[in-house]
């Protein structure tokens, strides 16, 4: 490779990957001589990027982090997937990152190459991001908990419940965990001596206290099951059952594997009993059925579907 310009970016490339790279693996990639490689890392020292050599046998040169951030060279796909996941960012609930991520995604786009920009408009035109609802986390407190984890640092923090009770924590963080539109903490509470669940946008003031500490062994091996499961634990249950006007085994098959449990009544209709953690949802099936009902419990069903009733009925024009 004899152009200068094209080597550097196709050396710089290399040292991007996080490894070290002896020299004589970094010649044969690049098709140069060992002391061609050793004459471009001091240009790209030059430039700014911190390339640190070692020596020895199992020595070689690796891009370290520096004072600044140099530019990135990206091959095709990789340049598309960060537009894409720049796009998808900034509909999501961390405080202030969708600002972030327009500005990066518009330094992105600037130079593209014009294939490179129809296939990411190509995707953007398929796709729609339903905008973030619901509170936001502030990416201080997640870059606190991230550098804590990877440090095995002990966290303090203070921690507002559902109820609005704030109390403080000491914490022995394991892992952030992104489920749904909200960000989780997994961590060992050291005052209750247990796994805990945090909601990380009722966190406020966390910081690392310097206590170094021995991983535990965690909860469980699929984190993400973990966290679902204990807020599935948490979430109100509601336990329905009204009577359908309708045979039950017409009415399984429109329910599906909601279907729950369809008893046949005399006269043709059913009752159906089935549970869910939302009123919406159970009030969502009833109305979908195409037939009439009556709801016998529980009580909160039956005013949800009443506040329904007068939001249709005025949203049709009909005044009580």
């Amino acid at each position: 490779m004899t152009d200068t310009p094209a080597r550097l970016l196709g050396l710089l490339s290399l040292l991007q990957i996080p490894r070290e790279w002896p020299g004589s693996e970094l010649a044969d990639r690049l098709g140069v001589s060992p002391r061609t490689i050793r004459r471009d890392v001091e240009r790209l020292r030059e430039l700014g990027y911190p390339v640190e050599a070692s020596r020895g046998v199992m020595g070689g040169y690796r891009l370290v982090a520096g004072t600044a951030m140099p530019p990135l060279v990206l091959d095709d796909d990789e340049a598309v997937a960060i537009a894409v996941g720049l796009r998808t960012a900034a509909g999501q609930t961390v405080d202030g990152i969708e600002e972030a991520s327009v500005r990066a995604l518009a330094k992105l786009e600037q130079i593209l190459p014009a294939r490179l920009r129809r296939r990411v408009g190509t995707i953007g035109t398929a796709t729609v991001t339903v905008p973030a609802t619901g509170p936001v986390v502030d990416p201080a407190q997640l870059t606190a908990f991230a550098g804590a984890i990877t440090n095995h640092e002990t966290v303090r923090f203070r921690y507002r419940a559902a109820d609005g009770a704030e109390t403080r924590r000491r914490a022995e963080p394991l892992r952030l965990v992104a489920a749904g539109r909200r960000w989780y903490l997994v961590a060992f509470d050291l005052d209750r001596d247990d796994w805990r669940v945090f909601r990380a946008d009722r966190v406020r003031d966390a910081q690392a206290t310097g206590g170094r500490i021995s991983p535990r062994r965690p909860p469980a091996t699929d984190l993400a099951a973990y966290v679902l499961d204990r807020l599935y634990d948490l979430a109100p249950t509601y336990q329905a059952v009204a009577t359908l006007a309708a045979p039950a085994d017409e009415l399984a098959q429109r329910l599906g594997s909601a279907a729950g449990e369809l008893v046949p009544l005399d006269g043709g209709g059913c009752r159906w009993r089935s549970h869910a953690d939302t009123l919406d949802w159970l009030a969502f099936r009833l109305l979908g059925l195409g037939c009439a009902f009556t709801v016998e419990e529980p009580p909160e069903l039956v005013a949800h579907l009443k506040v329904l009733a007068t939001r249709a009925l005025t949203g049709a024009g009909v005044t009580a």
